[in-house]
């Protein structure tokens, strides 16, 4: 690979970096907590791009008595493809095709079959998925039940019906699961895959509760309206 290629790739990149971290791009792949460590990074490619480049610009302005011979690097450029899908596409999130390849329910958490602090009170609760399905598995105290709740997430049509999901990550999308519950109601059956919606209702007490393999809870629909895919679309 020539250098010149090499240097351009490198500001390319930097380039890229800094691009999903302003924007917020990098929220479809990594956690919020990485921003600055993206920023140093593409800040640091930047910076050793622009420094190479300004080197062999001087060094090209010296009278040498050697000739190199440069061999055409064609493919090197192809290096150049994925990086300006940054910049030009950015890839959509994971949504429903991840959760229906995904085996299985959810697994236990830490702490499983114990009692969950009570929920604040208030005519309507709104929770991250992510908790709800705890509490709908394995909360001994049965705090959920008989409560209306609010979830959001994007809807998924699969064998077991239509399920409202939500991925979740520990550092990036490549570690990703899915928790869902299955809707009960038809207000989102004619709905769109990956339509993000606004649940509220209440928890089918003793369904599809707690099993060694996983397992997925079921909700009584009671109102649905679809919302903006919200910035950061994972939980954590």
């Amino acid at each position: 690979m020539r250098r010149e290629t090499q240097n351009v790739l490198l500001l390319l990149l930097g380039g890229a970096l800094l691009k999903i971290a302003v924007t917020g791009d990098y929220l479809r792949y990594v956690k919020p907590a990485h921003r600055p460590w993206l920023l140093a990074a593409g800040a640091v490619i930047v910076l050793l791009g622009a420094v190479a480049m300004i080197r062999d610009i001087r060094a090209a302005r010296q009278p040498t008595t050697v000739h190199e011979h440069h061999h055409p690097a064609r493919s090197a450029w192809l290096l150049m493809v994925p990086v300006l899908a940054v910049f030009l596409v950015a890839p959509p999130a994971l949504g429903s095709d991840s959760v229906t390849r995904a085996r299985g329910g959810t697994a236990a958490p830490a702490g499983s079959g114990t009692s969950f602090p009570p929920l604040p009170p208030g005519a309507v609760v709104a929770l991250r998925l992510t908790d709800f399905v705890s509490r709908a598995g394995w909360d001994e105290a049965g705090s959920l039940n008989g409560r209306t709740v609010s979830l959001t997430g994007f809807l998924v049509h699969s064998e077991q019906g239509t399920l409202l999901a939500r991925m979740v990550i520990g550092c990036c999308a490549a570690d990703g699961f899915p928790v869902r519950v299955q809707l009960r109601g038809e207000q989102a059956d004619g709905l769109p895959a990956d339509t993000w919606v606004e649940v509220t209702g209440q928890v089918v007490p003793d369904v599809n509760t707690a099993a060694s393999g996983g397992y997925t809870p079921a909700f009584t629909v009671r109102t649905l309206r679809q919302v903006p895919e919200p910035p950061d679309p994972y939980e954590y």
